[in-house]
């Protein structure tokens, strides 16, 4: 009897072992792809099909799976940019492996709400900084194209967390707003070098729409626990936080950027 007891204990042992084996060799991976490869196509390939498991079932259920780990999707995508623009700078590139495999093992799996919201403001942030990054000679319908999927993706992972019956409305309108910023940012945006950060610059229009993506939060918040209701107080400060950064970012800041990306 004991031994039965303890048997599940012992598999579940192996399965967190095989798991921690499995996403640490997949940033381990990516880091030697990227160091052995100059373009970062095979390591995009590589993010891809580390999510085989979408297509394992039913094709009735591909969609609903990939709209699931279009967040984790795009945070691999980000990693590989930088991996890529960090090139020669191999003591960052090891920094953002290990970064990477602490998203995998510590923050993908968590689905509290302050988790939840955590990885959907780093997919936002991290998935702008890096569309800026390779897009300057991309076509602006791409750019605009690939904001929407990263709003309409980052929306979608929060307000799935809050069971929100028109998450896809929702969802989709942030996703415009996002493209929208995307084609602003397309035209005028200014990037800024990062002391230590060797290749990799810091966007503006990141840096806004993450704080938007805050905002935008705190909004939801309290319309969804005031049934419906958005109340000033619950959103007053987030708001006079959220314009001070963006007016600084915008009269302040431009002249520390690297110029128009």
């Amino acid at each position: 009897m004991n031994n039965f007891l303890q048997l599940p204990k012992h598999k579940s042992t192996i399965g967190d072992l095989a798991y921690i084996a499995l996403n640490v060799g997949l940033a381990i991976a990516l880091l030697v792809v990227v160091l052995a490869i100059e373009s970062p196509l095979p390591a995009f390939a590589v993010v891809l099909l580390s999510k085989w498991r979408i297509l394992a079932v039913r094709p009735r259920f591909w969609f609903k799976n990939i709209q699931s780990n279009l967040v984790d999707i795009v945070v691999g995508l980000s990693v590989v940019v930088f991996l890529h623009a960090a090139s020669g700078a191999m003591p960052l590139q090891v920094i953002i492996a290990s970064l990477f495999a602490v998203w995998l093992l510590f923050i993908k799996p968590r689905s509290k709400r302050g988790y939840v919201a955590f990885q959907a403001g780093a997919a936002l942030f991290l998935g702008t900084n890096a569309l800026f990054m390779v897009s300057p000679e991309w076509p602006a319908t791409a750019v605009v194209l690939a904001m929407w999927v990263i709003g309409y993706s980052t929306a979608r992972h929060v307000l799935t967390h809050y069971r929100e019956s028109d998450r896809t409305f929702f969802s989709m309108v942030w996703g415009l707003i996002i493209a929208e910023i995307g084609w602003l940012g397309y035209h005028w945006s200014f990037a800024y070098d990062v002391p230590g950060l060797s290749g990799i610059d810091l966007s503006q229009t990141a840096l806004i729409v993450f704080v938007l993506g805050f905002l935008a939060n705190r909004v939801y918040d309290s319309y969804h626990h005031n049934e419906g209701v958005i109340r000033m107080n619950d959103i007053m400060l987030p708001v006079i936080f959220s314009v001070s950064v963006i007016l600084v970012i915008m009269l302040f800041f431009n002249t520390l950027g690297t110029g128009l990306l």
